[in-house]
């Protein structure tokens, strides 16, 4: 496949602009640690459900508590599927409205990009699961399962592997993640919602209504707020719609925006004080009690001879990085972008491998597609397991060729020569900075002269013949 031309446009992956990589990568610094301590969460899930402990394992994880009353009276693993990942939701929410406003997904022309490959990314897989369940005769209801990106697992990986990924490739991972979990949510609002309740539904929708005024009001006051998202989560999960969906309607709702004299937005010091919670303990506990399955010789065989489950290995690990690198070529191809000049389109389908990394919301849309059928769910759950395995050791012998590359481009862009605490890249005096505007100065003029002819060949045509 030939890279696509120039077309003297915006560079795809290029360097970002200071703000933005502050915030990028203290977003990614919390979400690396809640990654190791995820995997760390995994591994001690499968350690407990394959000894001699199981059973206390299982006696745990299905151990009821809450108040029957309020329809409340949940097992520990309902408790952490549908009340922690609420909270995991809540910060993709503030990360979605983020984007929006402030982010890379601002610019509608900037937007394409990440879309497209999220899109494609998401679309993708669910087609190789299709693909080999109806040549296998098998089950469709696992389509979903494969569409999700993991991004703290990723991010994991990245740590244990080492890799300097410049910022830019780690931004785009992270803008592509969440573009992914807005189509995740869309699933599992959409495709795994079987019988709505009314009532409860307008009584979470009253509940929305108030938070988003006590917001435009200005309110203050965490005692208002957590009492009144619990009643919102509690009244959504009676609904019969998925819980998580409260979480991310309240991110959705915080200003992400800043105003003339704030140091930060509401929603940027909220997600700062609630992203350790998320990714530290809630998605953590989840995959305690979710990815706790039987790994034996002959159960992970039967991972490649069942099509469900060869679908959703093959989804993640062929699907995910043929549509996300696909996409972005696509995008790229038909619209006015270009790869940066540090990266090659090998870096891109290295990163689009390592978003073969799905757990989380695919463990949890595993546990919705195949509700009822335990023998079927944990045999999902190891597909995920092993699709995610094989797509972090591709991932990283990928990223590792390139890594002496990788880590030429960090240290130049973390190089502070004279002290400053600002990177040398972003101060006036430096040569680079100078070349770099320079090109984008150059580039607007581009601009400025296409359109120019543009106008002068449009007014030709209207004259008409002299």
């Amino acid at each position: 496949m030939a890279a696509p031309a120039p077309r003297n446009d915006r560079k795809v992956m290029g360097p970002l602009s200071l703000p933005e990589r502050n915030f990028v990568a203290e977003a990614l610094r919390t979400e690396t640690v809640g990654g190791i301590l995820l995997l760390l969460a995994a591994v001690a899930a499968l350690i407990w459900a394959n000894t001699p402990l199981r059973d206390a394992y299982e006696s745990v994880r299905s151990f009821h508590i809450g108040p029957h009353a309020l329809g409340l009276d949940l097992s520990i693993q309902h408790w952490a599927a549908d009340g922690l990942l609420a909270v995991f939701f809540f910060v993709a929410g503030i990360e979605l409205k983020r984007e929006l406003v402030a982010g890379e997904l601002r610019d509608p022309k900037a937007a394409i990009l990440p879309v497209v490959a999220a899109l494609c990314g998401m679309i993708a897989p669910a087609l190789v699961y299709v693909l080999v369940n109806v040549t296998g005769d098998g089950s469709l209801s696992g389509w979903a399962v494969p569409t999700a990106t993991d991004i703290a697992f990723a991010l994991a990986v990245l740590a244990v592997i080492g890799t300097s990924l410049p910022s830019a490739l780690r931004a785009f991972l992270l803008t592509l993640a969440v573009v992914d979990d807005l189509f995740a949510i869309l699933i599992i609002a959409v495709f795994f919602t079987s019988e709505i309740n009314f009532l409860p539904l307008a009584g979470a929708a009253v509940g929305l209504g108030l938070f988003w005024l006590l917001l435009r009001k200005g309110v203050r006051g965490w005692y208002l707020y957590v009492p009144l998202g619990i009643t919102i989560w509690a009244l959504m999960y009676n609904s019969g719609v998925h819980a998580t969906i409260a979480g991310v309607a309240m991110g959705l709702m915080l200003r992400c925006s800043r105003r003339e004299g704030e140091a930060q937005s509401p929603g940027e010091y909220i997600e700062h004080l609630v992203r350790p919670l998320s990714a530290g303990l809630a998605v953590p506990l989840f995959a305690l009690f979710s990815a706790g399955v039987a790994v034996s010789g002959g159960a992970l065989g039967k991972v490649f001879e069942q099509p469900e489950t060869l679908g959703v290995v093959l989804g993640l690990v062929v699907g995910k990085t043929i549509g996300i690198f696909g996409g972005t070529w696509l995008a790229a191809r038909f619209t006015r972008a270009e790869l940066s000049d540090d990266l090659a389109w090998p870096d891109l389908f290295a990163v689009a491998s390592l978003a073969g990394i799905g757990f989380t919301v695919s463990l949890l849309i595993g546990e919705l597609a195949f509700e009822g059928d335990g023998p079927m769910t944990d045999s999902v759950k190891a597909a995920v397991l092993c699709g995610s395995l094989i797509a972090a050791v591709l991932s990283g012998v990928l990223l590792k060729i390139r890594n002496a590359k990788y880590r030429r481009l960090t240290e130049e862009e973390e190089r502070d020569e004279d002290h400053s605490g600002i990177p040398d890249i972003y101060e006036i005096g430096d040569p680079a900075y100078h070349l770099r505007m320079a090109a984008y100065y150059e580039r607007k003029a581009a601009e400025h002269r296409e359109l120019a002819d543009s106008a002068a060949a449009s007014g030709a045509e209207d004259r008409g013949p002299a």
